[in-house]
């Protein structure tokens, strides 16, 4: 069983701050992808990464990420019923606020697992 969703908070490329509310035994980061002015290119920044290295337990089958931010008038949850354990990465794009482009949010759940401190360091020297 899986234990009870914590919460974070970041800021995006424009100043707007966002909470996150996730599973500590399953969210790595979640990025925030935003098309510049003019179109072409993209801008990418973490928006949240977890304080942990790895999972303590397992997530559970079951797990929730919100990301709520006045700021950006932006509110939704993502439910993954994931029994295998196989879902490493969810994808969510919005409509931006200002009308102005799309907002891409990279959920990025591949923390590794309880007691894979190797794995888990690995990532930390890749940051």
């Amino acid at each position: 069983m899986g234990r009870h969703n914590r919460e974070g908070e970041g800021t995006d490329q424009h100043g707007a701050k966002y909470k996150v509310s996730y599973q500590p035994d399953w969210l790595r980061q979640i990025k925030i992808s935003r098309t510049l002015s003019g179109g072409g290119r993209q801008s990418t920044k973490t928006l949240f990464r977890n304080p942990a290295a790895c999972a303590e337990r397992s997530p559970g089958e079951k797990v929730r990420t919100r990301v709520t931010s006045k700021d950006g008038k932006l509110d939704f949850e993502v439910t993954v019923a994931d029994k295998a354990g196989h879902i490493d990465q969810v994808v969510v794009t919005s409509r931006a606020a200002d009308g102005k482009g799309d907002i891409t949010f990279i959920i990025d759940g591949s923390l590794p697992k309880p007691g894979d401190l190797g794995k888990a360091r690995r990532r930390r020297r890749g940051r």
